[in-house]
């Protein structure tokens, strides 16, 4: 989400503009999606809260789990999301600047609505993560970030690599295996889906609890029943609905 549309870019840049958000929201609950995940991609970096009326008019569409993020910095917002509809809050730049704040959420919401969400990309041979929708470099661990927040009370990770982002070549393998070996919490995977072959990959060679699309299923490029079909075949578990 960018100034109230859905928009999809390359390594978290060139965004182009895709379509209404509660259009796109009703398709994907119609399409056999287990889960939305709605980012306000620039709230952070604008310093702004996240577009509440949008929000709320995608919460009264879908009927399957909407996880939202995006401007999160207190506990006060995290109360204003899942009172506008959401069932988790992803938390990203908030949970940088305020560490503490993962636990107080979890604390007072439960560890099953705290989503850490994670940009992360590769840098002098370590996993950094990024702060501000991608933008800024912390020079924190991914790994060891990833293992504070699931010992403070993130119920969930998102791991988003920026490194390959929008590419299509699949997901970073590497950088997940890394993450899932630090964690014993559910991880979605992020960044590269390009074919189904890659669901497929994911799954096989690595424990990821679910991967993520954007531009694949925003574009048609890959049909989710078609995608749950083949996991199926795979004897990978999904819900076939």
């Amino acid at each position: 989400m960018k100034d109230g549309r859905v928009v999809k870019g390359t390594n978290f840049r060139g965004l182009k503009d895709v379509n209404d958000p509660v259009s796109l929201a009703r398709f994907y609950n119609e399409s056999g999606a287990d889960e939305l995940v709605f980012y306000d991609i620039t709230a952070s970096a604008e310093g702004r809260k996240l577009f509440t009326d949008v929000l709320r008019r995608v919460a009264e569409c879908v009927f399957i789990p909407l996880t939202v993020g995006g401007g999160i910095g207190s506990l006060e917002d995290f109360d204003t999301v899942l009172k506008c509809g959401a069932d988790k809050v992803s938390v990203n730049s908030g949970a940088i600047a305020n560490p503490a704040l993962i636990e107080a959420a979890a604390k007072r919401y439960g560890d099953q609505c705290v989503v850490l969400s994670m940009d992360v990309k590769r840098s002098g041979g370590k996993f950094e993560v990024y702060a501000k929708g991608g933008r800024v470099p912390t020079g924190m661990d991914a790994v060891k970030w990833a293992r504070f927040g699931a010992e403070h009370g993130a119920g969930e990770l998102v791991v988003n690599s920026i490194d390959t982002d929008g590419m299509k070549k699949g997901f970073d393998l590497e950088m997940l295996r890394a993450v899932l070996a630090a964690v014993r919490i559910p991880v979605i995977a992020s960044g590269g889906a390009g074919k189904i072959s890659d669901f497929t990959e994911l799954f096989q060679k690595t424990d990821a609890d679910a991967g993520l699309g954007a531009s694949v299923f925003h574009f048609g490029e890959i049909d989710i029943k078609t995608l749950k079909k083949e996991l199926d075949k795979n004897k990978i578990g999904v819900r076939i609905c």
